[in-house]
């Protein structure tokens, strides 16, 4: 058995936040949020229009998407197997070396190969970290540790898009990729040398070392195909994409479900419907989210910067909620928690619409929102700890990467299945009132 970090345990229970234990998994954590959507996102279309690649634009955030998947599974099976330093480690320096070669790029192709590599090694790092957790820290510390994920990425959210857009107009969209790098490789370093002490290594070192499940490497191969595939599929609206589609579809579909836990879309109680609801709230909050902004900006009036400005508190309310869920006297509720929770989010969703009547001031869709992203606070981190609960030792790489993918997936499948009815509805013409094009 792995023993647990040293770190500062309160005399709640709880770990320190800022204390050694959590610090190492929290740095390595906002390490992989800063270099992803947060920054980035504000360079990328700069990058697309330099390179003249923006017809292109699309696929330089599905080549990530896709790539992850596979680094998902091929990440728990791996620290599963051997321990998460090796994962951890690779995925790191896949990253890396993914966002040196996007902005050394010099052809949109070149830049979305670098996005892919930058996919592969984030999948391998967060599937890593949830092992780590699930190793290194007793079961009562794991919800402060979650929270600790969570705090990590308001900070993130909120300076990366301003430091990246400030870099990109001053020095230029490279150094925005290439400077990142730097911010990966110190939390890597500290992390390293404490979890090769506690957490590397089998779960029973005196146990042969398996092999690899090479089914369950196929179906991770499969899932990422057919998820590329679709997205292809997604950005051509000739007819002749139907035949990718349906080729991405049928290989898809029975790679999900053999990489979910068995009853996943039957809900079936413990891991497989802690899966599914991981799914659905993050999928329908984040596609809600999507194209909140967008409509503050039409339909509102709002500059983008206002639009952002009015949304961020949200980040703030994420962390408190997974703050509040991370208390041991929250953890006897922990199900009411995930209720109150869900109806939060729910709640939030069912505001967001209400931007679009111009009598209702745009103060109640922040607030609601913010309410929303305080639910989603706690179901998230929630699922975690389930998941970490429920999965024996040697499990809890495979299990991690189920619920990564359900994540992921539904994220993609309902923003697509909500950009679809957008277009349908005639979402190219909102703003016209507003000379918004």
């Amino acid at each position: 058995m792995t023993k647990a970090l040293s770190g500062a345990p309160t005399p709640g229970g709880a770990v320190l936040l800022l204390g050694p234990s959590s610090r190492i998994v929290q740095l390595s954590r906002a390490a992989s949020q800063l270099s992803h959507k947060p920054a980035i996102g504000t360079a990328m279309p700069v990058a697309a229009r330099e390179l003249d690649g923006v017809s292109l634009y699309a696929f330089a955030f599905s080549a990530y998407f896709t790539t992850s998947l596979f680094g998902m599974v091929l990440s728990g099976q791996w620290a599963d197997r051997r321990g998460p330093l090796g994962p951890l480690a690779s995925g790191i320096a896949a990253f890396a070396a993914g966002l040196l070669l996007a902005g050394t790029a010099g052809a949109m192709w070149m830049f979305i190969l670098g996005r892919a590599v930058q996919g592969l090694g984030g999948g391998l790092v967060i599937v890593a970290l949830y092992v780590v957790v699930s190793r290194a820290y007793p079961e009562h510390l794991r919800a402060s540790i979650l929270a600790a994920f969570a705090a990590s990425w308001v900070v993130p959210s909120v300076v990366g898009p301003l430091v990246s857009g400030t870099v990109t107009e001053h020095l230029g969209w490279r150094w925005v990729f290439v400077g990142i790098p730097v911010l990966v490789v110190g939390p890597l370093a500290l992390a390293l040398p404490a979890i090769r002490r506690t957490a590397s290594g089998p779960v029973d070192p005196a146990a042969p070392v398996e092999a690899f499940d090479r089914r369950r490497i196929r179906l991770a191969l499969g899932i990422s195909l057919g998820a590329g595939l679709l997205q292809y599929a997604g950005q051509d609206l000739r007819w002749l994409s139907l035949l990718p589609a349906a080729v991405g579809a049928a290989v898809l579909v029975p790679a999900v479900l053999g990489l979910l836990p068995r009853g996943t879309y039957r809900a079936v109680r413990g891991l497989p419907s802690v899966v599914l609801l991981r799914g659905i709230a993050a999928g329908s909050f984040i596609a809600a989210e999507s194209f909140v902004p967008l409509m503050l900006v039409t339909e509102r009036g709002l500059s983008p910067t206002m639009a952002g400005l009015s949304l961020a508190v949200g980040g703030a309310t994420w962390a408190l909620g997974s703050y509040v869920q991370s208390r041991p006297r929250m953890e006897p509720h922990r199900s009411k928690l995930m209720v109150v929770g869900m109806v939060l989010v729910a709640s939030a969703i069912v505001a967001a619409p209400s931007v679009l009547i111009h009598a209702v001031p745009v103060w109640t869709v922040a607030v609601a929102w913010a309410f929303g992203c305080f639910g989603m606070g706690m179901v998230i981190a929630s699922t975690s700890v389930l998941l970490l609960r429920l999965s024996a030792p040697q499990d809890a790489g495979a299990n991690s990467a189920a619920l990564q993918i359900s994540d992921g997936l539904s994220n993609s499948l309902l923003l697509a299945v909500g950009g679809a009815a957008f277009a349908a509805l005639g979402g190219g013409m909102v703003g016209a009132g507003h000379g918004v094009g």
